[in-house]
């Protein structure tokens, strides 16, 4: 099979329009218009249905597009292998960690990877799916369990745990809870438990709601929590990797806290020898290192 018409299948499939696919490649509309109805002569099959609107796949086209995607992805992973045996570190990282992760531990710390490895181009994906790294969705994942895919190299980075937060304003306005019946009295703010997130931080939230708190802000990511904390709203559920970057917010009712949640780093046994996947593990294993050390310095001085 052709595989330039795959190419230019693929392309239309992805964007749903001759005209748009044609930008994309270089090529006319009718150029690429021709090259699809040569394929489906060559298949004889309907791959796309036209509408006015755009183009939409058949059942038979639906087939071919993800054949075309898995043969993608193949070829993304065997060109980041060959660039890989260079000894220079550039080109893309697609990185895929947990949004609160991402924007509150990970994104802030970056600046010290580029000024290492100006020539890396960072693609950072912040969403709790988990995404499939032997099929290439992502090069290289942190998450907040051990993955469980096969053919994964993993190693435990630290933990977590979620625990309750408030500014010295808020406390000062409001007075701090000496015991868990006392936030009856207070805001709390959370992720809604239904949400996607960390499970210990959803039991934990859960436990907390028995108490018949009567004023809740809920928000879908732990970003969001921390700004209302920091701006007086409450007392929030957070994640304690912040209380470094966040020296200012005060631990409320320091005996509670949710189970131990732990980070891992993993990427395909096939980038095993990727100098990207190596330069972004040692730099984080090095700020995760620095982080713990700071933790340590700073209780000691308290």
């Amino acid at each position: 099979m052709d595989w330039d018409k795959l190419r230019i299948f693929h392309a239309v499939a992805d964007v749903g329009s001759l005209t748009h696919a044609g930008d994309q490649l270089h090529l006319s509309q009718s150029a690429v218009s021709r090259q699809i109805r040569s394929l489906e002569e060559s298949l004889n099959a309907t791959l796309f249905h036209r509408h006015a609107r755009g183009l939409i796949l058949t059942e038979q086209g639906e087939l071919l597009f993800d054949a075309t995607r898995a043969m993608l992805k193949r070829l993304d992973a065997a060109t980041a292998r060959i660039r890989d045996s260079e000894e220079e570190v550039f080109g893309e990282l697609r990185v895929t960690t947990t949004t609160g992760f991402g924007t509150l531990w990970l994104a802030p710390r970056l600046a010290k990877l580029y000024e290492k490895y100006p020539d890396l181009k960072i693609d950072l994906m912040l969403e709790e799916r988990v995404l499939d790294l032997p099929m290439r969705e992502a090069d290289v994942a942190i998450r907040m369990k051990e993955p469980s895919q096969a053919d994964l190299i993993r190693k435990r980075l630290m933990s977590v745990h979620m625990c309750l937060y408030a500014t010295p304003g808020y406390l000062e306005s409001h007075g701090t809870p000496e015991a868990i019946e006392d936030l009856h009295g207070h805001r709390l703010i959370c992720q809604n438990p239904s949400s996607a997130q960390v499970g210990a931080g959803a039991m934990l939230v859960n436990e907390l709601m028995t108490n018949d708190i009567q004023s809740i802000l809920t928000v879908n990511n732990y970003f969001g929590v921390l700004q209302g904390v920091l701006h007086n709203l409450g007392i929030g559920v957070l994640p304690d990797y912040l209380t470094r970057d966040f020296p200012n917010l005060v631990r409320v009712l320091p005996d509670v806290q949710s189970v131990e949640v732990p980070v891992f780093l993993a990427y395909p046994e096939e980038l095993r020898q990727s100098k990207r996947i190596s330069a972004f593990r040692d730099f984080v294993q090095e700020e995760i290192f620095t982080y713990r050390k700071l933790l340590k310095e700073q209780a000691l001085s308290v």
